[in-house]
């Protein structure tokens, strides 16, 4: 097994590894430079839906999902589908999954299965990197604060993404999460300081009116969106990501309409944060 990083910002390439056989002292490896890269992106895998389980129970229990359709008789495991004639993808915007439950996921691990001619890349972004270079005066700023996290905007029964994606999602009923987590989140494993805040789920930082938070949100965000803390994943059939929701934000790229992308996602369960 041999791991290199992928980019200064985020992630690791994992090679000489099939992960349905790798034995306890490779995953340690593998779980260390998981918590120290917050992804990592490993090729030319053959899994059945047996063996994704069976990895990723090796990383803890799994969370099964509220609102992704399953793949049938493995309830454990999302369906991420996109058919050639649907314009709407899941997960095209940037985002961190599961900011909005009072204990996040851990991460989750995406098998391909089928993708498209071209396009289809997902984005992660590192937020440990974007801390790190913020100057100490934002740094001053952030240091205690807080913010308000949900997801019934995304997948409630009012949502318009929900409804444009259509029978992808479900349960729109149960989308009722809120939660409060810390503007800056040392990781429970590393203590490394990132900021944990997104487009997608967070709505509020505590304690300021809504210009001055809306602005300040914005101001990360923009900052979080420069390429140097990027680095973008090319999809292969076979190809296998996990990302670490404590410390990245991903983006799905839509560029590929009028193709097929047919993805296998399995949640991992996490610890709570604060």
């Amino acid at each position: 097994m041999h791991i290199e990083p992928a980019s200064g910002a985020v992630g690791a390439v994992v090679q000489d590894i099939d992960v349905r056989t790798i034995d306890d002292n490779d995953f340690a490896k593998l779980h260390q430079a998981f918590a120290d890269h917050g992804a990592l992106f490993i090729r030319d895998q053959h899994l059945e839906p047996e063996d994704h389980i069976a990895f990723a129970e090796r990383w803890g229990a799994i969370n099964i999902n509220r609102f992704f359709a399953a793949v049938p008789e493995h309830p454990q495991i999302a369906q991420v589908l996109k058919e050639p004639d649907q314009t709407v993808n899941i997960g095209g915007g940037w985002h961190t999954d599961h900011s909005y439950d009072e204990v996040p996921a851990m991460g989750s691990i995406l098998y391909a299965l089928e993708t498209p001619p071209s396009g289809g890349d997902t984005l992660f972004a590192g937020m440990a990197a974007a801390y790190d270079a913020l100057d100490d005066e934002m740094k001053e700023k952030l240091d205690g604060l807080e913010a308000f996290h949900s997801n019934a905007h995304i997948f409630g029964e009012d949502s318009e993404y929900a409804k444009e994606i259509g029978d992808r999602f479900g349960n729109a009923k149960r989308a009722v999460q809120e939660a409060v987590h810390p503007v800056v989140l040392p990781h429970p494993v590393t203590g490394r300081k990132g900021l944990y805040v997104n487009p997608a789920f967070t709505i509020r930082i505590l304690g300021m009116d809504e210009q001055e938070s809306a602005d300040l949100l914005m101001q990360l965000y923009a900052h979080i969106m420069q390429e140097q803390f990027h680095f973008r994943f090319h999809w292969e059939p076979g190809s296998l990501a996990m990302w670490d929701n404590r410390s990245t934000w991903h983006y799905a790229m839509n560029d590929y309409h009028g193709h097929r992308r047919l993805m296998h996602r399995i949640t991992v369960e996490g610890v709570p944060l604060h």
